[in-house]
This record gives structure tokens, C-alpha cells and sequence, in this order.
């Protein structure tokens, strides 16, 4: 039997911007599948369905694929495509498998020959390095830094260490509730000359995306507590 396909799909990253942010091809597909693994039910039943897809939700099956999820379960979760059926995987926000737990799901595809098709849509950690104006020949994803503060102020200087030794965009985030003591931390140590581009609420209609020096920054600091970011260091 010929096995299905696992299929990347993107999900919105900012509110009610489907039409703006996800193409008329992907919602035929997402019309079409009958089984998904998502790192958040609730989430995908509401992206699928603003995304007004033919198929009745109801007749969807959803199942969980999160940080929780054991890796001894990918197998089992898997078994459709061994079926002949396709599997579409659904981030939180943003592309599955950047940053993502799909990423194993992705892996265990590669492993048993399955063939894996990423779908367009967006993604906050390129919008961002796009327009950041920073390098997007040699760039660094570092995710969330550490919770504790010891180790998120040697973290910060390590960023800023590796861009100024490599010139490297160095990309990272922040739980949203602890963005301002991150921007207070990086505006206290890093260097005045170093450039911050803060990517804030990326395709909402209070967007912002601005890159200033440190020093600037400190003249001008943002409200950013429970708003999503991402941060980059950089130069232009």
C-alpha cells in the first residue's frame, strides 16, 4: 500500500489574519485531511475553522503532539500513513517544526520513508530577520533563554559575544510575561554600539519592528509584558 504524506501546515501567529497570512492551496488541502497531530486541539479546531474549510470539524480526528508527548506514542500516532492516509502536523503558532515538537514527528517520517511537504505560511522568527535588517546569510536561532537569572545574564553575553566575534545574527525570545526584565537585562549589559531589532506582535495591527542601538533603545524602551517577541542582535 502506498503511504500517505505527512504534511507541514502552518498556522496563523497573530489573530484573525488567515486570509492574510495562509494561501487558497493550503486550505484545499486542510479540506481535505481527516487526521492531524497538533500541539494544541483547541488552537487548530479554531485556525481550520476560521480558515472555513469544507470539512465539518466534528469529522476531524485531532491528537496531541506536544513537548509532553513520549516518544515511544510517535509510532502509534503515525499509523495512518502506513494506512495510505495523509497526516497534516499543526503548530501552536507558526511553521511546524521550527522550534517545535513537530520536529520529531518529522524525523520519524525521514526515518521510515514517508515523504514529509512543508506548506507555506508564517513564521515569526523569519519575519522578524527579514525585517530586522540584520545578516540573513549567517544567523543563529537560540530559543527561549534560561529562566534563571544567573543563567540568562551569561546567555545574553554569549549572544552578544558570538555576533561581535562572527558577525552572526543571533536570534532568541522570551516568555511574553518576562519580556520587559528581558529588554531592562540586555539594555543594562550589552554594548551601546550593538543593535537591537525588538519584532513585536508580528502581523497584528499593532505590529511593530524596529531596530535601534542599545543606547537608543534605552532612551526609548517598549511595553512589552504578555505581548509576544522575538529579539535579534545584530548590525546593518
Amino acid at each position: 500500500m502506498k503511504k500517505g504524506i505527512l504534511h507541514l501546515i502552518p498556522t496563523i501567529i497573530a489573530p484573525n489574519t488567515e486570509s492574510k497570512a495562509l494561501p487558497s492551496d493550503l486550505v484545499k488541502l486542510c479540506s481535505q485531511l481527516d487526521y492531524y497531530l497538533v500541539e494544541n486541539v483547541r488552537t487548530a479546531r479554531r485556525c481550520l475553522s476560521a480558515m472555513n474549510i469544507s470539512k465539518a470539524i466534528p469529522e476531524i480526528t485531532f491528537h496531541e503532539l506536544s513537548k509532553n508527548t513520549e516518544d515511544t506514542a510517535i509510532p502509534s500516532l503515525m499509523q495512518p500513513l502506513f494506512e495510505g492516509k495523509s497526516i497534516g502536523i499543526m503548530s501552536e503558532a507558526g511553521c511546524p517544526g521550527i522550534a517545535d515538537p513537530g520536529a520529531r514527528a518529522v524525523a520519524y517520517a525521514h526515518e521510515n520513508d514517508i515523504r514529509v511537504e512543508p506548506w507555506v505560511g508564517p513564521s515569526s522568527i523569519f519575519l522578524a530577520l527579514m525585517a530586522s535588517g540584520f545578516s540573513g546569510q549567517s544567523f543563529a536561532f537560540s530559543g527561549y533563554l534560561p529562566i534563571d537569572k544567573k543563567e540568562r545574564t551569561q546567555a545574553i553575553r554569549n549572544l552578544e559575544q558570538t555576533f561581535f566575534k562572527t558577525g552572526q545574527t543571533q536570534i532568541f525570545m522570551e516568555t511574553p510575561y518576562r519580556n520587559n526584565q528581558l529588554v531592562e537585562d540586555i539594555l543594562r549589559m550589552c554594548a551601546p554600539q550593538l543593535k537591537l531589532c525588538i519584532a513585536k506582535n508580528i502581523n497584528a495591527e499593532d505590529e511593530m519592528i524596529k531596530t535601534d542601538t542599545i543606547q537608543n533603545w534605552k532612551n526609548n524602551k517598549p511595553e512589552l509584558h504578555k505581548v509576544p517577541c522575538i529579539f535579534l542582535f545584530g548590525m546593518n
